[in-house]
């Protein structure tokens, strides 16, 4: 068993670390601009894809055997989120979805998760996390040449019990060749996109899954990561 001091020096290292990398980036992305009087950070490269984010900030977006039954924009912290209420026949099923696709070159995801904890509070009253892991689950890769090409999608997973109900969660940010649960993981990842006059467009995503009242979360995995799969593929498909 490692003891709590190592384990404290790990983290701490692993922290070090993160921000050696980030400087570097930062540092290695500014040598061209300083060159050429062209700061990256003032003017970032476009993202090629931004009409096709911005549309689903209007119309939400199409999951294949799901029926939104509701949508509509929403306030969630100091931004407008998507919202659309799902529901499949067989086996029957609803759930929330929250969208919130970058809205611009300089956007880039921050607190998201923090604002959503937020919302679910002031819609229900309180929204206590329990049962929290890290989860995993990847999706076919639509513009592959190899038939079993996939992505991998990283996101967070939990129970979140308020006065009036409890959900299963999930949560991550959607890219072209994945999924993160941290903004670092795209920052770094857009850092080298803009290296190649690229970069990584995103969309924030939260599942809602109701269940029992302080039920196990690990009960609803299934039908969370089959919808996760969904909304992934779909997101890739339409506008990632």
């Amino acid at each position: 068993m490692i003891s709590l001091s190592k384990f404290f020096k790990k983290q701490q290292w692993n922290q070090v670390a993160v921000l050696i990398l980030l400087l570097l980036l930062l540092g290695v992305g500014a040598v061209p601009g300083y060159l050429t009087g062209k700061w990256q950070w003032k003017q970032p490269p476009s993202v090629t894809q931004l009409k096709q984010l911005k549309n689903i900030r209007k119309v939400g977006l199409s999951i294949p055997g799901w029926q939104t039954i509701q949508q509509s924009e929403t306030n969630v912290g100091n931004k407008k989120w998507f919202l659309q209420i799902l529901k499949q026949k067989d086996p029957s099923v609803e759930a929330i979805l929250l969208l919130l696709p970058q809205n611009g070159p300089r956007d880039q995801p921050e607190v998201e998760w923090t604002d959503v904890s937020g919302w679910g509070k002031s819609s229900w009253g309180k929204w206590d996390i329990a049962q929290y892991r890290a989860a995993e689950f990847t999706v076919k890769q639509p513009s592959s040449p190899e038939a079993n090409a996939t992505i991998k999608v990283k996101a967070r997973f939990f129970r979140a019990t308020t006065q009036k109900s409890t959900f299963a969660v999930l949560q991550w940010y959607a890219m072209p060749n994945g999924g993160t649960s941290s903004p670092v993981n795209w920052f770094v990842a857009d850092q080298m996109a803009q290296w190649q006059q690229k970069r990584v467009p995103w969309v924030a995503v939260s599942i809602l899954i109701p269940i029992e009242p302080f039920g196990q979360v690990e009960t609803s995995w299934k039908k969370l990561q089959s919808l996760g799969e969904t909304v992934q593929a779909a997101l890739m498909s339409v506008a990632l």
